[in-house]
This record gives C-alpha cells, structure tokens and sequence, in this order.
C-alpha cells in the first residue's frame, strides 16, 4: 500500500507526545463507551447484545453518539499527521516508511516512549521486531 506521507524514524518519535495525548483520549472514551454498553446489557438483562447495527445501538442507547464522534475524531486526527491508527485495546499506531525499496510500518504502542519496533505491512502487530541494526537503514530525517 502507497502512502501519501513517509516518516523517518525521528519524524515518528517527535509525534509521540501528540500521539500519547490522543491515546490516553481514546482509552478513556472506550472506557465510557463500555460502560454505556454494560449498563445497556444490565438494563435489558442480557449477556451480549445481538448483532446491532450502529443506527439500531444508538436508537437504544443514545449517550454512544457523543462518544462515537469523539472517537472518530480522535482517529481522524491520528490519521491526519499521516499515521495508520490499527487498534484501541493494544494503543497501536503505525508509521509509513520505507527501508531500500521496501514499505514498513514503524511500529508504536501506547506507552512505549519511542518508536523502537517496526513490521512489513502484510504483517502487522504479530510480525513486530525490534528496529536495532535496522534503523541504520532507516532514512533520517535531513
């Protein structure tokens, strides 16, 4: 996959504190969020819920839709610096670039204070190795 935008791995870690501030939103806003749904699955006296679609969850439980846009919001932002938001629970982000020839995504989770893993793009969070001898390799920021 082409990006319009690839970071050096400097780039990467000047946007981390950005980042961190946005992460932290989005966990407490997932937090609301399944609080909203417990209190949904307590009220009707289920387990889970069936497969609702996103005009149906809020027709049930309004109080998402505030918290839906703010997430949004929060990924757009992500995405808007040129990163690849992948996941809320693990607080992934990547960050396009290129070794040689080969698009990468430099790899970063919530919490970590740098970026200090990367992983081809076919194999996302599972494939994730630490950068080390590699980031010699890695272009720098001029």
């Amino acid at each position: 996959m082409k990006h319009d935008r690839l970071f050096s791995l400097e780039e990467a870690n000047t946007l981390l504190p950005h980042l961190e501030f946005t992460m932290e939103r989005m966990q407490r806003i997932g937090i609301q969020i399944r609080e909203e749904i417990s209190g949904l699955l307590y009220e009707r006296q289920e387990e889970s819920l069936p497969d609702l679609t996103t005009p149906e969850l809020l027709r049930l439980r309004p109080a998402l839709a505030p918290l839906f846009e703010d997430m949004a919001q929060a990924v757009q932002d992500i995405e808007q610096h040129g990163c690849v938001f992948k996941d809320l629970e693990l607080g992934l982000v990547d960050f396009p670039a290129r070794v040689g020839e080969e698009e990468i995504y430099l790899c970063w989770q919530y919490g970590e204070k740098e970026v200090a893993y990367f992983h081809r793009q076919s194999e996302g969070f599972a494939g994730r190795r630490p950068i080390g001898e590699r980031a010699s390799k890695l272009p720098s920021q001029h």
